[in-house]
C-alpha cells in the first residue's frame, strides 16, 4: 500500500487547495473549497490576528490554571480511522499525503494541548498519534482538527473514530507496523510507510521524543514479528488481492487470455504486474506518465511482456482493455461515467469491463458503477479475498503478540524513566549549587594566592567526589528503565519523597515549562 494522497489539509481554519498544481500523472487540479452548511467559504487569512490572539489568551488561562492539569500525566493517543472502521469514501477526504506531513505536525503541535505529534496515512488507514497535555481536550482538539481539514462534521466523525491510550495506544502501532491491523495480515508494506513516518518527521524536525522512540520501537516490534514468526510466509498483499480478486471475477476460461491494463507503475503497480506474471499472465499494458520506471520493471520482470503507452493514450488503451488497474497518487479521478460510456464494449464472453482501483484517493469515480457493461472494485471490496485465508493467518497472529508484549514492556520502561529524569536533574543542580558555593567559601578562607593550580584542582575533586558519593544512593533509587526489581510505584514514591525533602517542586515547574512553550509559540 503506498502513501496515499489526500485532500489538502486546512491551514488557520480555510481548505487549501491545489490551484493550479499538476498532480502526478500530469493531470491540473483545481482549488478545493471548504463547503460549510451550503457556503463555500475561501477567506484566506482574513481573521488570522484575531485567532491567532484568542490563542494566546486561551493558553493565558490555560496557564493560570495549570494545577488542574499537574493532575494529569501527559498522555500518548492515537486517533483514527482505517479500513476496518469507515468506508473508503471517508478515507480518502481524510487522507493525507506524505508531502504535506510536516505541515500537519506543524499544525496539530499549535493546538494547546498538544506537545508532540505523528501522521500514518495510508490508502487504508489515516492515524493521528499525539502527546497529549490533558487527554479530553487534547482528543477535542484533534477531531475538531480532522472535521476542518476534511469537511466532515465532527459528530459523524467520532462514529468511525477509534480513540486509544498510552499502553493500548503503542500496543496499536506495534501490531500496524507488525502487520496484525492491516486489510491483509502480515502484509509488507506498512513496515515501509512506519518507517517514512520517521524519516519524514526528522527530516523536518516535527517529531517529539516520546513520538520519536514510540515509531523506532514500532518499526523493531514490526522486524522481530517478521523474524521470528512466519506470519508473513505465503503473505498476500493489497496488490495480490487485487489480482486475485480481477481474476475472480473474470470468467475462467478467460482469465489468463484477458487484456489487462495498468494505469501507474509505483510501487503498487509494480506488484500488480509482479502478481500478473505469476498466475500466467503474458501480456499486460501500462500506462504512465513517464517511461523510465516501466523499463526499470521490464529490465526486472522478465516472465511478462510490459507495453508502455503515454499518459496522453490512457483512454485507447482502456478502450483496448478488458480489465483497468489503476494505482496511482492522482488527487482527482482518472475515470468518469462519460469516459467509461465512451468505450467500446468488451466481448461477451467476458461481459463488462472491470475496474480494480487500489488508490486512495480513488482513481474511479463512484458514478462510474452506475454504467451498465462496466464493474468497479475498490480497496474495500478486497475483503472478499482475504477472508479466504484469515483464519490460518489469526493462528499465526497469536505468536506476533508474544513478541510485541516484549517490546511493549522495554518502551513503557524507558517511557517511565522519563518521568524520574527532572527530579535527578534539579537534585544534582541543587547538590551542584551548594557545592560550588562551599566550595568558593573555602577558597576565600584559604587565600586562593597561597594555592597552586594543581591543589586547587585536588580540592574540587574532592568537592566533586564527596557530592557524587552522597547522590549516587538516592538517584539509584530513582532508577526505573527494567534494569531493577523495583516497581514504577516505588520509584514514584521515592520521587515524590525527594522533591518534598529537598523543595524541587519538578512537576508544577515542568508543566510551567510546557506551557510557557505554548505561549510563546503562539505569539511568534
Amino acid at each position: 500500500m503506498a502513501p496515499v494522497n489526500g485532500f489538502a489539509t486546512a491551514f488557520g481554519g480555510v481548505k487549501v487547495g491545489a490551484l493550479g498544481r499538476t498532480n502526478p500523472l500530469g493531470f491540473k487540479v483545481g482549488p478545493r473549497l471548504a463547503k460549510r452548511g451550503g457556503e463555500i467559504r475561501c477567506d484566506v487569512g482574513a481573521d488570522l490576528e484575531e485567532k491567532k490572539a484568542a490563542s494566546v489568551v486561551a493558553l493565558e488561562q490555560f496557564k493560570i490554571s495549570a494545577d488542574r492539569y499537574m493532575k494529569e500525566q501527559s498522555s500518548i493517543a492515537v486517533i483514527g480511522l482505517s479500513v476496518h472502521t469507515a468506508p473508503v469514501e471517508m478515507r480518502e477526504k481524510l487522507a493525507v499525503p506524505e508531502a504535506q506531513w510536516p505541515h500537519a505536525i506543524s499544525e496539530l503541535c499549535s493546538l494547546n494541548h498538544i506537545e508532540e505529534a505523528a501522521v500514518l496515512s495510508t490508502c487504508n488507514r489515516m492515524e493521528i498519534y499525539v502527546v497529549a497535555l490533558s487527554w479530553n481536550r487534547g482528543i477535542k482538539e484533534v477531531i475538531d482538527w480532522m472535521s476542518k481539514t476534511s469537511g466532515i462534521p465532527a459528530e459523524e466523525l467520532r462514529q468511525h473514530l477509534f480513540m486509544l491510550r498510552d499502553s493500548d495506544a503503542t500496543r496499536h502501532l506495534f501490531e500496524v507496523s507488525a502487520g496484525l491491523d492491516s486489510l491483509v495480515l502480515g502484509e509488507g508494506q506498512i513496515l515501509s510507510q512506519v518507517k517514512q513516518v520517521v524519516r519524514v518527521g526528522q527530516g523536518s524536525g516535527g517529531l517529539g521524543k516520546n513520538i520519536d522512540r514510540m515509531f523506532k520501537d514500532a518499526i523493531t516490534a514490526g522486524k522481530r514479528v517478521r523474524t521470528e514468526t512466519n506470519i508473513s510466509s505465503g503473505a498476500v498483499s493489497v496488490s495480490s488481492a487485487a489480482v486475485e480478486l480481477a481474476l475472480m471475477k473474470l470468467p475462467k476460461t478467460h482469465s489468463l487470455s484477458a487484456r489487462m491494463l495498468l494505469i501507474g507503475a509505483g510501487k503498487m503497480g509494480k506488484l500488480v504486474i509482479k502478481h500478473l506474471a505469476s498466475k500466467g499472465c503474458k501480456q499486460v499494458v501500462v500506462v504512465n506518465r513517464s517511461v523510465e520506471k516501466v523499463d526499470a520493471i521490464r529490465g526486472e520482470m522478465k516472465d511478462i511482456e510490459i507495453i508502455y503507452r503515454p499518459l496522453d493514450e490512457m483512454m485507447s488503451a482502456a478502450a483496448e482493455a478488458d480489465v483497468i488497474f489503476t494505482s496511482t497518487a492522482s488527487e482527482t479521478p482518472l475515470f468518469f461515467k462519460e469516459h467509461v460510456e465512451a468505450l467500446p464494449l468488451v466481448s461477451k464472453e467476458i461481459g463488462a469491463r472491470l475496474f480494480i482501483d487500489i488508490s486512495v484517493p480513488r482513481n474511479v469515480g463512484s458514478c462510474v458503477s452506475g454504467v451498465e457493461y462496466a464493474r468497479v472494485y475498490n480497496v474495500d471490496d478486497l475483503k472478499e479475498v482475504v477472508e479466504a485465508n484469515k483464519e490460518d493467518r489469526l493462528r499465526k497472529a497469536m505468536e506476533a503478540q508474544e513478541l510485541i508484549t516484549e517490546e511493549l514492556k522495554k518502551f513503557e520502561a524507558w517511557r517511565d524513566s522519563l518521568e524520574t529524569v527532572p527530579t535527578i536533574k534539579k537534585l544534582r543542580s541543587y547538590a551542584d549549587r551548594i557545592r560550588a558555593s562551599e566550595l568558593e567559601k573555602c577558597l576565600q578562607k584559604i587565600g586562593e594566592d597561597s594555592l597552586t593550580k594543581k591543589m586547587k584542582k585536588s580540592i574540587e575533586e574532592l568537592s566533586t567526589g564527596i557530592v557524587n558519593k552522597l547522590l549516587h544512593g538516592p538517584l539509584q533509587h530513582l532508577r526505573c528503565d527494567g534494569s531493577d526489581s523495583r516497581t514504577l510505584d516505588e520509584t514514584l514514591e521515592n520521587m515524590h519523597a525527594l522533591n518534598r525533602m529537598f523543595s524541587l517542586d519538578t512537576e508544577k515547574d515542568i508543566m510551567e515549562r510546557k506551557i510557557k512553550a505554548k505561549v510563546e509559540k503562539a505569539q511568534t
